[in-house]
C-alpha cells in the first residue's frame, strides 16, 4: 500500500498534473496521462508482488533437462605452429619431443635436440561434445598454452585427437585449424601492448565429431526430468503442471530435483520430451544475495525480506602528512646539514547517516535505502553482511 501512495504523491504533485484542472478549462490530456502512468505503475507493482509470491513463468526446458541428455567434456594435447617467434623456448623441453614425434608420425625421423621451437607451442585442447552429436558434426574448441609461449597469435593447430574422461582409446573428435585469440600482443624496444589473453585462443567449428556418444533417455519405461537448480516448490509445481495437461504420464516429484514420468506405450521418447519441455510452469525464486567482492557486484533476489533494523553509516578519515625540511648551518660554524621531518596529523569524522528499515521491507525498499545513503559497493557489502549477522536479513548470502 505504501508503494501506491508513493506513486500517487509523485504524479499528483507533478507539473503535468497541476496543469490539468478541469475547473479552469485546461487540457485534460495531462490528467489522463497521469492516471495511465499511475495505473501502469500499479500493475507493475502487482506483477512484482505476484512474481515474488508465485514465482516467474518459464518453460520447463529452460529450468530442467531429461536424464541422459547431457554434454561431454573432451580433452587433448597438440601443437600450434606458424608463430612469429612467440612460441615455447628451451625451458619447455617436451615441445621438442612432441614436435619430433609428430614428424616421425609423418615419416621423418629427427633428433629432438636439433629442433628449434620458437615458432611452435604446446597447447591443451578442450571442447564440449553436445548431446545427440553424430559423426561429421563440427564443434568449437579452445586451446591454451601449457609451456612458456608468449602468444598464440597467427598460429595454426595441427590435427590432434580429443578424448573423453571415461576412455583414452576412443577418439571422439579431431581438432585442427587457425587459432583466434581475439586480441593482440606486440612489443618493441622493451615496450609492449597487449589486449585480451594472448596465450588462450579459440577455433570456431575447429573439430569434427568422429564418434557418437550413445544417449539413454528411457530407464525401465520411465523418463526422469532433472531440475538445473533443485527446489522443492518448483519440483512440486512441475509435477502438478504435467499432471494437469497429460495425466497419462503419472508424474511424481521424487526429490527437489527429480520428477519421474511413465512413458506411455504409444509414445516415442522424443515426442514425449518435446511436448513436456514446452510446458510453462512458475519457478520459485529463492531469497538469495550474491556478492562478488572482486568486482563489487551485488545481486539481491526478489524474495529477500528484512526485519526491523537501523542502519548508520559514517566514516573516519585520518590523514598523516610528512614534510622534510633541510637544516643548513651557518658558514664556518662547523655544523652539519640535517634533514628534519615535520609531521602533521589530521583526523575528521563525517556525520553519520541513519536509515530505518521497516518490518518486511522488500528489495525496492532496500534499493531506496542504499540510494538515500549514497553508499559505495564496499559499504553495501558490509551492510548486508552486518544485517545477516544481526538477524534482520532473511536471505542466504553467497560470496563469490
Amino acid at each position: 500500500m505504501r508503494f501506491l501512495l508513493a506513486f500517487a504523491i509523485v504524479f499528483a504533485t507533478s507539473p503535468l498534473g497541476a496543469q490539468s484542472d478541469p475547473g479552469q478549462g485546461g487540457d485534460q490530456s495531462g490528467a489522463v496521462v497521469s492516471q495511465e502512468a499511475l495505473q501502469r505503475a500499479a500493475k507493475r507493482l502487482e506483477s512484482i508482488i505476484d512474481a515474488e509470491k508465485n514465482g516467474i513463468e518459464v518453460r520447463i526446458k529452460d529450468i530442467a533437462r531429461f536424464r541422459g541428455v547431457r554434454s561431454n567434456q573432451l580433452l587433448g594435447y597438440g601443437l600450434v605452429v606458424g608463430l612469429e617467434g612467440t612460441g615455447d623456448t628451451k625451458n619447455t623441453p617436451f615441445t621438442q619431443t612432441l614436435l619430433a614425434n609428430a614428424m616421425k608420425f609423418a615419416g621423418t625421423a629427427v633428433d629432438p635436440n636439433f629442433l628449434k621451437v620458437k615458432n611452435v607451442a604446446v597447447v591443451a585442447i578442450t571442447a564440449e561434445l553436445p548431446p545427440f552429436s553424430t559423426p561429421g558434426n563440427r564443434i568449437d574448441v579452445t586451446v591454451q598454452s601449457i609451456g612458456d609461449a608468449k602468444s598464440l597469435q597467427g598460429g595454426t593447430l595441427l590435427q590432434a585427437p580429443l578424448y573423453a574422461a571415461n576412455s583414452k582409446d576412443v577418439v571422439y573428435a579431431a581438432a585442427q585449424g587457425s587459432v583466434s585469440i581475439g586480441g593482440f600482443n606486440v612489443g618493441s624496444g622493451g615496450n609492449s601492448v597487449q589486449k585480451n589473453h594472448s596465450t588462450v585462443g579459440r577455433i570456431p567449428s575447429g573439430a569434427f565429431v568422429e564418434t557418437a556418444v550413445s544417449t539413454q533417455t528411457v530407464f525401465d519405461g520411465k523418463l526422469f526430468l532433472e531440475l538445473d537448480e533443485a527446489d522443492l516448490t518448483t519440483s512440486k509445481r512441475v509435477a502438478e503442471k504435467i499432471a494437469s495437461v497429460w495425466p497419462e504420464y503419472l508424474p511424481r516429484a521424487l526429490t527437489a530435483g527429480t520428477i519421474e514420468l511413465n512413458l506411455p506405450p504409444d509414445r516415442l521418447p522424443i515426442e514425449s520430451m518435446s511436448e513436456i519441455e514446452l510446458l510453462t510452469v512458475r519457478a520459485d525464486t529463492a531469497a538469495l544475495v550474491v556478492i562478488n567482492e572482486r568486482t563489487g557486484t551485488i545481486v539481491v533476489g526478489g524474495n529477500v525480506r528484512l526485519g526491523p533494523a537501523v542502519v548508520a553509516k559514517g566514516s573516519l578519515n585520518v590523514r598523516i602528512e610528512t614534510d622534510l625540511l633541510v637544516s643548513q648551518p651557518a658558514p664556518f660554524s662547523k655544523g652539519e646539514t640535517a634533514v628534519v621531518p615535520q609531521t602533521r596529523v589530521d583526523a575528521r569524522e563525517d556525520q553519520a547517516q541513519v536509515a530505518l528499515i521497516a518490518p518486511t521491507a522488500t528489495v525496492a525498499d532496500l534499493a531506496k535505502l542504499f540510494q538515500a545513503l549514497r553508499v559505495s559497493p564496499t559499504d553495501i557489502i558490509a551492510i548486508l553482511q552486518a544485517l545477516q549477522e544481526q538477524g534482520s536479513l532473511k536471505a542466504r548470502i553467497r560470496v563469490q
